[in-house]
């Protein structure tokens, strides 16, 4: 088979296809029937809270956990029978998981090694004897090198990850993967163990990467602002099913369930419980909401969605409690009538007039193009089964 020439890297990109898949840990369904389509060469984040099942599907599709029901299809062919070796696919844990007495260059190596040398060749007793290894180790250091390049870890190759920090762990995690150039890289919580300010920094690095090699990437956290900011498409996921895929602008803009609403958006969605008329209408924040029938509903305003407005009939009236200073932006926290805890969002010339009302009764009007409608049980109600129009 012909190789590619050591100072290039294009991956193979391949879709991952998921059908019914179910996983059981003795008595519990983690996962419910999962069925999903990753396109070749998108970044694809499965997102949710703790517990969700999200990376028990990773390991699933990386087989290191079988399934009790459905199939896993990588680049069109059915994996189900094939232990993780033989997947093509990298995992990235959260831990890293570096061998912490090899050297960078060694860690990045070690795959090709795995691959390339039999046994004997890599016993430190008898590769000496191989005429071969010589020029296999030549070709994998001139990969280990490009790829270090490409990863700016060049000047690092004879440390070891103790003399790293994290975010250079984290780009050795992934050149280790990326030596290989498998047809999907699974990442499990990569950026968990890592400060703040440099999660930020590398979920940048991240998503130029992937922009740069349009690789396959599935991602897996419980972070919704990695997911907003980093993914092509993400996967909702709560109680071992998917609520949600979509790009993270349909997740934001309109959410399939109240659940969805609710995890994503930072601050969260103000969600008012409302009840609709005998004609169907609701009334509320200058908004008058036509539901698909009379009964309980939950309407949904982003806290950017809500204004302050002079009083009028139909407004929403609440209490300012306090304003936090987030610099650009000020988030005013302010409490219903009904005591219904809300958010709003404004920018800092927007507080400078509303400085004055902390602790004392505001009205507040909505954005009806960000206000969203939800059943009682919590399925989004779609627009045209209910129009929003002025008051």
């Amino acid at each position: 088979m012909k190789r590619q020439r050591a100072d290039t890297f294009e991956p193979r990109a391949a879709g991952v296809a998921l059908r019914g898949i179910v996983k059981h840990f003795g008595a519990t369904r983690v996962l419910g029937g999962v069925d999903l389509d990753i396109r070749p060469g998108e970044f694809l984040t499965l997102v949710g809270p703790s517990g969700c099942g999200k990376s028990t599907l990773l390991r699933v599709i990386a087989g290191l956990e079988t399934q009790d029901g459905g199939s896993v299809a990588i680049g069109g062919r059915n994996v189900d029978a094939l232990p993780p070796s033989e997947r093509d696919v990298a995992m990235v844990f959260q831990s890293y998981a570096l061998y912490p007495h090899m050297s960078v260059g060694a860690n990045i190596a070690s795959p090709l090694e795995l691959r390339r040398l039999s046994l004997p060749e890599r016993l430190p007793l008898l590769r000496w004897l191989s005429p071969r290894r010589p020029r296999i180790m030549r070709e994998i250091m001139a990969e280990v090198r490009a790829m270090a390049e490409q990863l700016q870890l060049d000047g690092l190759l004879d440390r070891r990850p103790a003399q790293l920090s994290g975010g250079q762990r984290q780009r050795v995690a992934l050149g280790r993967a990326m030596v290989r150039r498998p047809a999907a890289f699974l990442m499990d919580e990569p950026l968990s163990n890592l400060d703040a300010k440099l999660r930020v920094h590398m979920r940048t690095e991240l998503a130029e990467l992937h922009a740069r090699l349009g690789a396959t990437f599935v991602y897996v956290t419980h972070d919704q602002v990695e997911a907003m900011t980093m993914s092509d498409r993400v996967a909702l996921m709560d109680q071992g099913h998917i609520l949600q895929l979509g790009t993270p602008a349909e997740l934001y803009d309109t959410p399939a369930d109240v659940t969805v609403a609710r995890f994503i958006g930072s601050p969260p969605i103000n969600l008012i419980e409302a009840v609709a008329g005998e004609d169907g209408t609701i009334r509320l924040a200058g908004v008058v909401l036509h539901a698909p029938r009379p009964g309980r509903f939950t309407v949904g305003i982003r806290p950017e969605a809500l204004r302050l407005a002079p009083p009028a009939s139909g407004l929403l009236a609440a209490r300012l409690r306090r304003a936090e200073n987030l610099g650009a932006e000020w988030l005013l926290h302010a409490d219903s009538a009904d005591g219904v805890a809300l958010a709003i969002r404004m920018t800092a010339a927007e507080h400078a007039a509303a400085a004055a009302l902390i602790g004392g009764t505001v009205h507040l009007a909505a954005d009806r193009a960000a206000t969203h409608l939800f059943t009682a049980d919590g399925r989004r109600v779609a627009a045209g089964a209910a129009a929003a129009v002025p008051a």
